[in-house]
């Protein structure tokens, strides 16, 4: 594998553009190519078997141009599909996105911690198994919040409309001393100032976008695949809505 080939990143839409500013700040000479697959998003209320698919397509596609490692940008694709695109690619880094969680806990005292994130990313074994690892240290709560992958997919990252949904969604812990917020979904951080303001009260939150960067970079370091260029990589867009390149490029410039 070539140092110099791209790294690819995979999303079902344009939340993962959130996680990619995050591989080009730490990692700003590599060149990176990104899918995002809004055609079939939100992937959320789909089925496992169906983000599965789509989530192998999707990858297919990007070491068919060339990726010399894979990311994952997708809390929902991750949750259902990971340990499958380790077991087929395991000639590569494979790098997936998971709720961060652990930080939230280990950095609070016995917090109240509400995670943001898809329906299946809630549901699904992994998140479980997270959640209980830290059960005896935390009050965690759950929260689906599928309306905002819709907004962001459409290209609204504030507004009336937006913080009257999170105003809603919110209101059943307006009475929870939450301490903390986990942004469970690539797309939920380009709405990090609405959720702060809508929340009512101080609250730390958490992505794992910063994570996902930092582990891209210990994995391409232990493979030895980091580009040896000194100058600017190059940041490649792409999408299933060809379309829907331009709102990606708008919010890769946030």
């Amino acid at each position: 594998m070539q140092r110099n080939a791209p790294v690819g990143v995979f999303d079902s839409g344009h939340g993962g553009i959130s996680v990619l500013r995050e591989l080009v700040r730490r990692m700003p000479c590599e060149d990176f190519l990104y899918f995002g697959d809004s055609a079939n998003a939100p992937y959320g209320p789909r089925t496992t078997e169906s983000v599965q698919q789509l989530t192998l397509a999707a990858a297919e596609r990007l070491l068919d141009a060339g990726c010399k490692a894979l990311v994952v940008a997708c809390n929902t694709a991750t949750a259902a599909a990971i340990d499958l695109l380790r077991q087929r690619y395991d000639q590569i880094p494979v790098v997936g996105i998971e709720p961060a969680l652990k930080p939230a806990v280990l950095e609070n005292d016995h917090p109240h911690v509400l995670v943001m994130a898809t329906e299946m990313t809630l549901r699904e074994e992994k998140f479980h198994r997270q959640m209980e690892s830290y059960q005896d240290r935390a009050e965690i709560y759950r929260l689906p919040a599928p309306g905002i992958v819709e907004s962001v997919e459409q290209g609204r990252v504030d507004g009336p409309e937006l913080e009257a949904y999170l105003r809603e969604i919110l209101r059943p812990y307006e009475t929870v001393p939450i301490t903390a917020v986990v942004l469970g979904c690539t797309h939920f951080p380009f709405v990090r100032g609405a959720i702060e303001r809508c929340m009512g009260h101080p609250v730390t939150i958490y992505d794992g976008g910063p994570g996902t960067a930092r582990e891209t970079r210990r994995r391409l370091e232990r493979a030895d695949l980091l580009t040896d260029r000194t100058t600017p990589g190059r940041v490649e867009l792409t999408n299933s809505r060809p379309e829907a390149v331009a709102l990606s490029k708008r919010l890769l410039e946030l």
